[in-house]
């Protein structure tokens, strides 16, 4: 069967469709090692403050009803959006009303809105770019793109820390932005690196984008103020250029696909009528689960106080574990900062990463090879392909058995190597 252009792009390979099949077979695998995907940890102090609000909406025939059998508005959840304006008001002192707020089905489907709202073909026959001034950026916004080439990427300038760790930062003496650049967008914490630009880095950013009029998105899906998987000094800030997206996933919530966009009013309304062409309303279970914990302040306090920590531990626990398993591997961690990836990076590894994933995967651990996670970066640079992402969010069993066998691969293709 032959599809159209659009259906093309879809029906073929991506590094997204591979993460997320992986994700959902391995998950029914018995014996896997999902070390891939996106899945936060279970934590049982949030999963309890959802049961608890799910049995309420079940006790309460309105709310249940209203719930399943209404329709909310091409925005989203009214209710949640008035009371996600009271709480970012109330937090931050943010001049914020429910125009600057829209909701949708999953961060996904807000990058996928986005980036084609911002850039492509415009009518007067011009195409624009979305700049990602630090690469390696998030899998799933390589194929989002109706238009072809739609993103512009850099290499970072790359600082040791010591003791197997490195950072990477913006390098902002490389970056160009002229009329084709129609926005700039980072991810804080970076999926798939944990990385956490620094203050200094997002004003730089943020002044940029206001000198050229162009918006500023800032992917915070993993960030402030929830689920506040964030181990570096940070603050959130928004203004009228800038388009904040966040999510209900990483707080417990990835079956619910909520996406959370705070931007300038105009953007709001072109989102509200994408949202009424693909799918004519957002859903409302994330928005109803959550609703209560924004009222209250409360996910402030479970964000802090339950799942930060979690991940920070988890976190500092993985690394330490890679640094008793690879031993004097040529290897480097990037600082994890943030999200719930580890980033490992196999300087002159002697194969490729899809080779190493492909190596994992047939001992049931599954990662993600790293040369995906460079949309726009079309330069030749060996770096791409000796990094692998993988995630920590599994139990300190799997996660455990997962590094030794990573380590064991990665010996065995340097060992090999060298006979």
């Amino acid at each position: 069967m032959t599809f159209s252009t659009f259906g093309q792009k879809f029906a073929g390979e991506c590094g997204i469709l591979q993460l997320m099949a992986d994700l959902g077979t391995a998950v029914r695998q018995p014996g896997a090692i999902m070390l891939g995907g996106g899945n936060p940890s279970h934590i049982t102090a949030v999963q309890e403050i959802f049961r608890d609000r799910m049995a309420r909406i079940l006790d309460s025939e309105r709310d249940f009803e209203d719930l399943i059998g209404n329709y909310d508005t091409p925005q989203g959840n009214q209710t949640f959006i008035h009371a996600l304006v009271e709480f970012f008001q109330r937090e931050y002192g943010w001049d914020i009303g429910p125009q600057n707020i829209a909701l949708t089905n999953g961060s996904q489907t807000a990058f996928f809105f986005l980036f084609n709202l911002l850039a492509g073909e415009f009518p007067d026959g011009t195409q624009k770019r979305i700049l990602l001034p630090l690469a390696p950026e998030y899998i799933g916004y390589e194929d989002v793109g109706i238009s072809n080439d739609i993103f512009v990427a850099y290499k970072p300038e790359i600082e040791f820390l010591g003791d197997h760790l490195f950072k990477y930062h913006v390098d902002f003496s490389s970056l160009v932005i002229d009329d084709s650049i129609s926005a700039i967008c980072v991810s804080r914490p970076t999926n798939p690196t944990g990385n956490v630009l620094t203050q200094t880095e997002m004003r730089h950013l943020s002044d940029l984008a206001k000198a050229h009029n162009i918006p500023f998105i800032v992917d915070n899906a993993y960030g402030l103020p929830f689920p506040n998987i964030i181990f570096s000094e940070a603050q959130p800030e928004w203004e009228p250029h800038i388009v904040m997206c966040m999510s209900l996933s990483k707080l417990g919530l990835p079956g619910a696909r909520t996406g959370i966009i705070i931007a300038d009013a105009p953007i709001i309304r072109a989102l509200e009528g994408m949202n009424a062409v693909v799918s004519l309303a957002p859903n409302g279970f994330g928005p109803a689960l959550a609703l209560d914990a924004v009222r209250t302040g409360e996910i402030m306090r479970l964000s802090r106080e339950h799942i930060r920590p979690h991940y920070e531990k988890k976190a500092q626990q993985a690394v330490a574990w890679f640094r008793e398993e690879l031993g004097d591997v040529d290897y480097f961690i990037h600082k994890p900062e943030g999200a719930i990836f580890l980033w490992l990076w196999f300087r002159d590894l002697p194969i490729s990463s899809q080779e190493l994933y492909e190596r994992l995967k047939a001992r049931q651990v599954i990662i993600v090879p790293g040369h995906y996670f460079f949309p726009g970066l079309t330069a030749v640079w060996p770096h791409k392909q000796q990094c692998i992402r993988m995630n920590y969010a599994q139990d300190e069993a799997t996660i455990r058995a997962g590094i030794r066998i990573i380590a064991e691969e990665v010996k065995k293709a340097y060992s090999m190597s060298n006979e």
